[in-house]
């Protein structure tokens, strides 16, 4: 009985080794520039909401950040001076916005464009 304990006791003590590694590896950035961003819009009854979330997700810090919204114009361009790693911005695109979708450009040379997606509607959600 106490042999089955000790072996029960050594293979989890090994797995929950492994978890934890796996944690610390993924945890940390890999790359020195990358980006992240979350376009969502939430159509309900008689609104709708949107946001974009732009995320620096590398080690080095991102500079002259332009978050084009894809309306044409100024208006539908914003612009962050710096995101440091690890910061995030939640935005708010402008009224006339067609929220299709987003693109976002750094001077360290990143440039990346996703489609505005919605959240999934629970019976009982507001919205739903």
């Amino acid at each position: 009985m106490r042999r089955i304990l000790k072996f029960g006791a050594g293979g989890i003590s090994v797995i929950i080794a492994l978890v934890l590694l796996i944690f610390v590896v993924f945890a940390n950035p890999t790359k020195d520039f990358a980006i992240d961003i979350d376009p969502m819009k939430d159509n309900q009854n008689l609104f709708s909401t949107s946001r974009v979330t732009v995320a620096n997700i590398g080690k080095m810090p991102l500079t002259n950040i332009v978050v084009d919204y894809g309306g044409g114009g100024n208006n539908a361009i914003e612009k962050i001076a710096s995101l440091s790693p690890g910061e995030k911005v939640l935005l708010s695109p402008p009224g006339n916005s067609p929220l299709k979708s987003v693109t976002v450009t750094t001077n360290q040379g990143l440039s990346v464009t996703k489609d505005y997606r919605t959240p999934i509607k629970l019976p009982g959600m507001m919205g739903s």
